[in-house]
């Protein structure tokens, strides 16, 4: 029997539907209200309601969000930009407590679960990595968060590394990473066979930074996809950024992306302002999963962001030149149920049965929401009202 009913609720194209809720989980979603009404029913007064939010791809060590403020420094190439990084990490807070800060923030967004990049290399270890996990386990109870094991500095071009992520994976990290295999470590198949082949031995995903450009990436791609094949890892294999995608002519891009959907292997993209990017459009059409995520937030590689999805949604929209309801609706869903595929979380979304988990927002429909990334929400976790500050 519904204990809780949440009545005048608008759904994602502003038709109007009713919230059955029982033990935390949603019993029924219907124009109609119930015959037999609880006691207690909660008026939503003509809001929208959509599912939580979910970062395909942030960086939780990262980040000086709980810190001072640190001006950006330009650098000339990748070692400097990772020099740069060390020293600002060095003179920073503790990252358990930037990362809890930052979390923290994008709960308040409506953030319900995130996948953290978080580096490993043959000098830090797994220091930032264990940092990490501290604070995951604080935000347990209230946000899902997985982690990769991200080898910022390379592979092969960092001996040592091949061994250290192997054993994060065993100290509970579910994705391996990887980086540029070419332009970084200059030896492609060398870092894809240390990559998938953890991957293969520890029975977890993979989600690998593609930065590479024009054919050289669109190669780097057809061999993430080959091999994706080969293990049988369909829909466990991410590329994120992958720019080469927004680079090449419709006959390369119609190839490569027949030949990722076959594969099974998604796509991240956060619409970045000084790359090209993937065609999310296009790609989708082909049957790839695009999804989006935050990336970098507040730190060393660039100075923006505050961990919104929604703001997210609507930069990759802006970007992707998206203005219809129905192109506003794709932005969204790369921020929620496309992410969500991802990191393989099973009780998500707006659908009888799920957890009651959802956000309430001031807006017609979804596509205003992420037009105007409406400032104005409600969290709904478990059925009752609830705020970031408040025990689980």
């Amino acid at each position: 029997m519904t204990e809780r009913l949440f009545v005048n609720a608008l759904s994602a194209d502003g038709s109007k539907i009713n919230i059955s809720v029982k033990g935390g989980y949603i019993v029924d979603i219907s124009a109609e209200r119930p015959d037999r009404e609880p006691t207690e029913i909660i008026d939503l007064q003509d809001r929208l309601v959509i599912p939580g939010f979910v970062d395909g791809h942030i960086h939780l060590d990262k980040s000086f969000v709980g810190d001072r403020w640190q001006p950006h420094h330009p650098a000339h190439d990748l070692k400097h930009r990772l020099a740069i990084e060390k020293r600002q990490l060095a003179q920073a807070a503790p990252i358990a407590e930037r990362a809890c800060a930052l979390i923290q923030q994008a709960v308040s967004f409506g953030t319900v679960a995130m996948r953290s990049h978080v580096d490993i290399d043959s000098t830090t270890g797994l220091t930032h990595l264990h940092a990490v996990m501290e604070a995951r386990e604080k935000w347990r109870d209230i946000v899902n968060i997985e982690l990769v094991a991200f080898p910022q500095a390379g592979v092969i071009s960092s001996p040592g590394t091949a061994d250290i992520l192997d054993a994060a994976i065993q100290d509970g990290v579910e994705v391996v990473g990887g980086i540029d295999p070419t332009t970084l470590d200059g030896a492609a198949d060398r870092q894809l066979d240390v990559v998938f082949g953890v991957a293969d031995r520890r029975d977890v995903k993979v989600d690998i930074h593609l930065h590479e450009p024009g054919q050289q990436g669109i190669q780097q791609l057809y061999r993430i996809a080959e091999r994706t094949r080969a293990l049988g890892m369909a829909g466990r294999v991410a590329v994120s950024h992958a720019y080469s995608l927004g680079d090449v002519s419709g006959e390369t891009l119609d190839g490569i992306a027949q030949a990722l959907a076959d594969a099974g292997v998604a796509i991240m993209t956060n619409a970045p302002g000084n790359h090209d990017f993937p065609p999310v459009l296009t790609l989708r059409e082909a049957g790839v999963n695009v999804f989006a995520g935050n990336d970098n937030i507040r730190d060393a590689w660039w100075p923006y962001g505050n961990g919104d999805m929604l703001q997210r949604a609507m930069l990759v929209a802006y970007r992707s030149g998206f203005y219809t309801d129905e192109e506003l609706n794709v932005a969204l869903d790369m921020a929620t149920r496309a992410s969500a595929a991802v990191i393989g979380l099973d009780d998500y979304g707006l659908a009888p049965g799920h957890e009651a988990t959802f956000l309430v927002l001031d807006a017609p429909n979804a596509a205003a929401a992420v037009a105007e990334v409406t400032p104005r929400r409600e969290i709904v976790r478990k059925g009752r009202f609830w705020t970031p500050e408040t025990p689980a």
